[in-house]
């Protein structure tokens, strides 16, 4: 798929979307079978192994991330009570580890059902895909606006903030403070590397939703929240420092 998502827009809504974290199960899970559909041409394409490397989900990942939506912070203040500060850090990683919670407990469930239906072999390497991708992108949108909640967010046009915001999320570390993100650092072939390595990571972690019957439900929605809370913490403590 690097080079050409396929239904670059819908895949862009759907992970949106997926980071809502007042959905309910059954549509976050149709939403993700979707989405999994729509990765679906691209793992064909690449082969059914390539939907597994970090690679080709690292392309996934910086292909949609300038379409996620970053909310300024009165936005953000009148969608929280007014909230500011740590307050409002809190309220948005409550509802990023909510989602990606979500996504797992879906993902869980979409395989208790394969399991009981004829085996694919793009089955299992796309759901993986579907499901590391939007737990990237709503993380990526919760790295994006603490930056915002603390006064951090860097100037420069939208790709460049989105390479930027990768980085940090990928790095765990903050965009510098009041610069224009340095692309020739943030696309670097170390920060790539770094980028496939976290992404690879992740979806190392999700296999677990693979586990059979409802196991894997559980298990996912335990293992994103605690992932999602462990990067938010790490970050909202090295924003503050700054």
């Amino acid at each position: 798929m690097s080079g050409e998502l396929v239904r670059r827009e819908e895949v862009g809504e759907l992970v949106g979307r997926l980071s809502d974290s007042g959905l309910d199960g059954r549509e976050r899970g149709r939403l993700l079978a979707r989405l999994a559909a729509l990765l679906a041409g691209g793992a064909r394409a690449a082969g059914a192994k390539a939907a597994l490397t970090g690679r080709y989900l690292a392309d996934v990942v910086a292909e949609l991330a300038p379409s996620v939506q970053v909310r300024d912070l009165p936005t953000l203040r009148a969608q929280h009570g007014g909230l500011t500060g740590d307050e409002l850090a809190d309220a948005l990683v409550r509802s990023a580890a909510l989602a990606t919670a979500g996504v797992g407990a879906a993902g869980g469930a979409l395989a208790a059902v394969q399991h009981a239906a004829p085996p694919s072999l793009l089955v299992a390497p796309v759901q993986l895909a579907a499901e590391t991708v939007a737990v990237v992108a709503t993380e990526l949108k919760l790295v994006a606006e603490l930056h915002v909640v603390y006064g951090r967010a860097p100037l420069g046009p939208a790709p460049d903030l989105a390479a930027a915001y990768l980085h940090s999320w990928a790095s765990r570390t903050p965009v510098a403070l009041g610069t224009t993100p340095d692309l020739a650092v943030v696309l670097s072939a170390a920060a790539r590397l770094q980028l496939r390595r976290r992404v690879t990571r992740r979806l190392a972690r999700n296999v677990s939703t693979m586990a059979p019957f409802l196991a894997g439900a559980v298990a996912g929605a335990e293992l994103n929240r605690r992932e999602t809370r462990s990067l938010a913490e790490q970050l909202i403590e090295a924003l503050r420092r700054r």
